[in-house]
């Protein structure tokens, strides 16, 4: 008892008493829980840092495309910092709650709770399940374009339990992991642009055929598209024969995600060239033969 307390009748001492223990037993737990919350504060630190160091490790400096390391590495830093911070927080949250109360039984009630909850949260588990042999397998990442459960976009965000996707409108589809059966990743590895340009049944098919390897070759040595490309150009010849075309095919291979934009420039490209060279590109033609009942 401190000397301040002398003098004071009894009652009202142990009342001063139990004031000046329970202020600092409230003192004591604030100290321990701001300590804990420093702690999960740095170990979010941490978390943000090992992410930022994958991604900077797969980082090649080249701006203009991800390559498949950079958008696995994209993709873990994600997840690590989603998963991250939910153990984080649970992990604060219990040692919190550990200060004031026995959270042993409360374990034991939760551990049983999770498992009745599991019960009725098949779908969750079957997200979680999914999306983790996902990233497992390196099905797709941050940053592929892919189709999956009727939709299609590039991935710009993974986790554990969904995969959000923009498609080409700006539209934001998030497709749970569980619904994802067949996947189509259009940007893993490398693409190719498959290009099919008719021309007239007039033209003479071996000089069109010239004109098109032709400018397969120039556009392949063009210094602006040559990085992009993976491979020679191929023009295997006559696909098929259309209604009013004869219809080439030209095969594009590129780096992942840029066969669009190839194919765009090698059609400008060829229609400017069949321009000069007078190849006709026909538009669907009908011919109407008219016979005179009279000549019958």
């Amino acid at each position: 008892m401190t000397l301040g307390l002398l003098g004071l009748p009894g009652p009202l001492q142990k009342l001063a008493t139990w004031l000046e223990l329970d202020t600092a037993l409230l003192l004591k737990g604030a100290v321990r829980v701001l300590f804990i919350w420093l702690l999960a504060w740095g170990a979010w630190r941490v978390v943000r840092h090992i992410a930022r160091r994958i991604v900077q490790a797969v980082d090649d400096g080249d701006d203009s495309t991800l390559t498949a390391a950079e958008k696995r590495g994209q993709t873990i830093a994600q997840l690590l910092r989603s998963v991250g911070g939910v153990a984080i927080t649970v992990v604060a949250l219990l040692l919190t709650l550990n200060l004031f109360i026995d959270i042993g039984p409360l374990l034991a009630g939760a551990g049983i709770l999770g498992l009745a909850v599991s019960f009725g949260a098949q779908s969750l588990v079957k997200d979680l399940i999914a999306g983790f042999f996902i990233l497992f397998e390196n099905q797709f990442g941050v940053g592929d374009v892919i189709e999956v459960a009727g939709k299609g976009g590039v991935v710009e965000r993974m986790t554990l339990r969904v995969v959000q996707l923009r498609d080409l409108e700006g539209k934001v589809h998030v497709v749970p992991n569980g619904q994802i059966g067949v996947v189509t990743n259009m940007t893993k590895g490398w693409s190719r642009a498959v290009l099919e340009i008719g021309v007239a049944y007039d033209a003479d098919l071996d000089r069109a055929l010239a004109v098109f390897r032709d400018e397969a070759a120039r556009f392949a040595a063009d210094p602006a598209w040559a990085p992009l490309l993976d491979g020679a150009p191929e023009v295997p010849g006559v696909e098929r024969f259309d209604d009013s075309a004869v219809v080439i095919r030209v095969l594009l291979p590129t780096r992942a995600g840029k066969h669009w934009d190839a194919a765009r420039e090698f059609r400008r490209r060829l229609k400017q060239r069949l321009d000069r060279e007078g190849i006709e590109i026909p538009f669907p033609q009908r011919v109407v033969r008219h016979v005179d009942a009279k000549a019958r």
